[in-house]
């Protein structure tokens, strides 16, 4: 999920739960401006890295444990990861989201765009 500084959700690909979610980050990232990309150690990838630099902004990802010489990034800014979290809390409020009764991917996106939706205008 790709969320704005306010912690709105601006996009969402549904992914396998055996699938990394990193596969999907170009594809939430194309087509966007940002001065700053923030995720989790789960996204540190050198090809990543790279797209998010080629789109003029800086990429505040902590290093992996099996980086071999860590990449440094901005701490305080790194705190404003905690809007994606509150927008995927905000979306658990929703009980068809939270366990996922729709077990076609169709039926659970149009569901969670419906959800995406309200969080917007609330």
């Amino acid at each position: 999920m790709l969320a704005d500084a306010l912690g709105r959700p601006l996009r969402l690909i549904i992914t396998p739960g055996q699938r990394g979610d990193i596969t999907q980050a170009p594809a939430l990232l194309e087509g966007q401006r940002a001065d700053a990309v923030i995720a989790d150690k789960a996204y540190d990838g050198n090809a990543l890295r790279s797209l998010i630099a080629s789109m003029g902004a800086d990429a505040v990802i902590p290093s992996n444990r099996s980086r071999k010489v860590p990449i440094p990034h901005d701490k305080p800014l790194y705190r404003q990861r905690n809007r994606i979290e509150r927008c995927f809390n905000r979306l658990k409020h929703f009980r068809r989201f939270a366990t996922r009764y729709d077990r076609r991917t169709i039926h659970f996106a149009g569901f969670v765009t419906l959800a995406a939706c309200t969080i917007w205008f609330s």
